[in-house]
């Protein structure tokens, strides 16, 4: 049986590893705002720091889906977002929300959302716990993959659209719909 943890600590080796699998995906370019190279040459302090952070959980949390023979299959991460503040694409931010980020799940453990819907219900359930009004995440508008994924995992588009951080398209954003506690069922 496949288990979802919170990353911690120790695990930033792991954590690593799998941020550095995710850079070299075919669509990677479309999924996350870093390169392969840029992760490479992070001084592994900044790993540490990140699990570390994670494993407190007050501002992020990181979950990995952890595999019986102890390997990693993927990963997904929640940000606080404080009203008040400003989003990465310079947005006022209405309320208290968490946005859902750094999403991976290995090619071999992809489909049917039994290792997806798990780590998005750990995010639902942790945002809910920190007062987050609400759950969002921004899918490049040619990641059509990523998008139907999560519209089977109950997101919805909110037609808001902004600019990608490379200028080669758009960001499409998606809020989940229903109480952030609820979980989630991705098989349909």
């Amino acid at each position: 049986m496949n288990v979802i943890r919170v990353v911690g600590a120790d695990d930033w080796p792991q954590a690593k590893e799998l941020r550095l699998a995710a850079l070299r995906d075919p669509v990677a370019h479309l999924a996350f705002l870093d390169t392969y190279e840029n992760a490479l040459g992070k001084p592994d302090v900044l790993w540490k720091e990140q699990a570390a952070n994670s494993e407190a959980g007050v501002s992020s949390r990181q979950f990995a889906a952890v595999a019986p023979d102890g390997s990693w299959m993927g990963s997904v991460a929640g940000i606080v977002e404080e009203a008040g503040a400003r989003d990465h694409f310079g947005l006022p931010i209405e309320e208290r929300q968490a946005q859902l980020v750094g999403v991976y799940v290995r090619p071999e453990h992809r489909g049917g959302g039994r290792v997806l819907g798990p780590l998005v219900a750990a995010v639902r359930e942790w945002a809910a716990a920190v007062g987050a009004g609400r759950l969002r995440l921004f899918v490049h508008a040619e990641n059509g993959r990523a998008a139907a994924a999560y519209e089977k995992l109950g997101f919805v588009p909110t037609g808001h659209r902004v600019p990608d951080q490379t200028g080669t398209g758009e960001e499409l954003e998606y809020v989940w719909e229903g109480p952030l506690a609820r979980t989630a069922n991705a098989d349909g």
